[in-house]
């Protein structure tokens, strides 16, 4: 053998054997964890390739080792941790298969605070929903992100991405401010590292493909933590968006999943990859009939279709009835909450995952964060529905732990009653009277989430500008006993239809893009009827803001009488009355049908003109006005 040809065997040798002689680790989930919580189990998933076959150990004081999972496949591995009294540090963990070994530094990190002073959101807030691609643009460094799917930034197409990012948010915090606001709602921001297909993008954010990632569209992991922080200094709160029932398809367990029941339909995803026809038989999608749920007398099939069957064909099922699924997700919830700080967490499709898995997640929160506050998306519009899924509802089989739920009942009927003339039984206003008639089902009507319009559904205008009823359904939310939540740019009287496509109710807030030919953020770019929009809105907010006769004080709400709606709250010897006249004639407020709150009172103060009002006489009301007074 000549020289030169020994001398490369021998190196390729040496590189074989330096190869063999380490284990490969890609990959560690969660990257870090914290000192001094409750609950001291921990999950690490491994990714590498052939990490299966590894042993894991460590020497860090008050860290034991329970259990070593191999879930299935040869290049993930799941190793449970017990950290006892552990002090802040960095860990070592080393990797052991055969002969090869592998050292990796693991980092047991302080927490910034005690669990119970994570304080949630409750009814004194009102959260503002907005999607990030479509709110508004901080900068465009991140518009195209060089190694993602391919995807396209195009605002003259509605279901492509638009190039809002969390820079743009945070640049506009004063204006969460000035319109009186206490919480920003943002759609997900984590990865969706997905390709444009047929003209769609996942901007929207619910197809997860890193839930450990920032979608680097949207910026960084800091630049989350910068937005949420610098919110907290406006005074402001952050909820984040989460999705437990599904992911997206380019998340690398759909390629290679840890094990075969780590999704639900395994076998259809295994074959198809993605490329098999949806409406083939062994692809089952959700019926999204959520009533097997809690029906008592469901059959099996149709309660595997709402809880097994997928959202849709791009996003997997996760299978939360396996419990090594169910602890990843959980641990990705508390290392949000401790690496960023937000104040609470919104769950969608909250029925369609696993009902047993979802009250141990929330159980767990509750037990860590005490204070903290979690939503989950409930969908159906009778009240008894909602009602169960409460945390400590007595008409549900187990506790859901789940502290809010959203009122779609509520969003229905006033979405109904715009069109109507309040009458003497059912249409109208009475929508919304005989469903508060059963808040006596909730454990906690203050902890529902009221809203009247979000970004699945219509806009509360339509393609109009009835700025009449928009009033009278924003009145009732911010003074009932309820959570409200508003959507972004209701309050400059963006409208749209989810007729031809969804992006037409997710526009872009006027003013949020560079080029934007108006600015809705700034009262010289605002329009007349959007000014004085923005203003009734903002003097409302600001007075329900601290205001506790809203927050804390009875509800006694009267029977629409002659077309008028009468809802009034109590507290501390102050009282509120919201008055709507739910007619398009001209109707009288009889006040000595409300002497029980009236009492001997003559003046009532109008909450926005701050105009004195007489109520120790007959109040004339023009066609669909509201009135929210405070009586003197």
């Amino acid at each position: 053998m000549k020289k030169k040809e020994l001398t490369l065997s021998i190196l390729l040798f040496l590189a074989m054997t330096m190869r063999a002689a380490t284990v490969t680790v890609d990959r560690i989930e969660p990257a870090n964890w914290f000192a001094g919580m409750k609950n001291p189990t921990l999950q690490l998933m491994i990714y590498g390739k052939d990490i299966s076959a590894a042993d894991v150990t460590t020497d860090y004081p008050g860290v034991t080792i329970d259990n070593i999972v191999r879930p299935g496949s040869s290049n993930y591995l799941l190793v449970y941790l017990r950290l006892k009294d552990v002090q802040p540090g960095e860990m070592t963990l080393t990797f052991k298969n055969g002969k090869r070994t592998k050292k990796v530094k693991y980092p047991i990190c302080e927490r910034a605070m005690r669990g119970e002073d994570h304080t949630g959101f409750s009814n004194a807030d009102v959260l503002y929903m907005l999607m990030p691609d479509r709110f508004a643009s901080g900068s465009d460094t991140n518009d195209q992100i060089a190694g993602m799917m391919t995807y396209h930034n195009d605002r003259s197409q509605p279901s492509l991405r638009h190039g809002g990012d969390l820079e743009g948010i945070r640049q506009h915090l004063d204006y969460f401010n000035q319109l009186g606001v206490t919480a920003l709602w943002l759609t997900p921001v984590l990865e969706n590292n997905s390709p444009d297909h047929n003209g769609f993008s996942t901007y929207h954010g619910y197809a997860t493909t890193d839930y450990y990632k920032v979608d680097p569209r949207f910026g960084t992991n800091e630049e989350y933590q910068r937005l949420v922080a610098e919110a907290h200094q406006h005074g402001l709160k952050v909820v984040m968006d989460m999705i437990f029932n599904h992911c997206g398809f380019d998340h690398p367990w759909v390629k290679d999943m840890p094990s075969k029941d780590w999704f639900n339909l395994p076998g259809w995803l295994e074959q198809s990859n993605g490329t098999s026809d949806p409406t083939d038989t062994d692809f089952l999608q959700t019926s999204y009939k959520l009533t097997p749920v809690v029906d008592p007398y469901a059959s099996q099939v149709d309660l595997r279709e709402t809880v097994e069957g997928w959202f849709v064909p791009t996003m997997p099922d996760l299978n939360q009835k396996n419990p090594h699924v169910m602890t990843y997700l959980i641990q990705n919830s508390i290392w949000w909450i401790e690496t960023v700080g937000i104040d609470g967490i919104r769950m969608d499709t909250y029925p369609y995952a696993d009902a047993e898995g979802m009250a141990r997640w929330m159980k767990i929160l509750d037990e860590e964060y005490p204070n903290f506050n979690t939503v989950g998306e409930t969908w159906v519009t009778e009240p008894a529905y909602t009602a169960t899924w409460q945390k400590d509802s007595k008409l549900a089989r187990n506790n859901s732990y789940l502290k809010t739920v959203m009122d779609f009942s509520f969003f229905d009927k006033i979405n109904q009653a715009k069109n109507e003339e309040t009458d003497a039984w059912w249409n109208g206003l009475n929508r919304i009277y005989n469903s508060l008639v059963y808040d006596y089902l909730y454990p906690n009507p203050s902890s529902v989430m009221a809203f009247i319009e979000n970004h699945d559904t219509d806009r509360f205008l339509g393609n109009g500008k009835d700025t009449l009823a928009l009033k009278q359904a924003l009145a009732l939310l911010l003074t009932v006993n309820r959570t409200p939540q508003l959507y972004y740019g209701t309050e400059v009287l963006m409208n749209g239809t989810k007729e031809v496509t969804d992006g037409n109710v997710r526009k872009d807030f006027p003013g949020g893009f560079p080029g934007d030919k108006k600015n809705a953020f700034t009262r010289e770019g605002r329009t007349q009827a959007e000014n004085a929009m923005f203003d009734w809105c903002s003097r409302l907010l600001h007075w329900r803001q601290g205001n506790e006769v809203v927050t804390k004080g009875k509800q006694t709400q009267f029977i629409p009488w002659k077309g008028v709606y009468v809802i009034a709250r109590q507290y501390g010897g102050k009282k509120v009355m919201t008055i709507l006249n739910g007619t398009s004639q001209p109707a009288k407020l009889e006040v000595s049908r409300y002497a029980e709150i009236i009492g001997e009172s003559q003046v009532a103060r109008d909450v926005i003109t701050g105009k004195n009002v007489r109520i120790d006489k007959d109040v004339n009301l023009r066609p669909r006005q509201t009135l929210v007074v405070e009586i003197q």
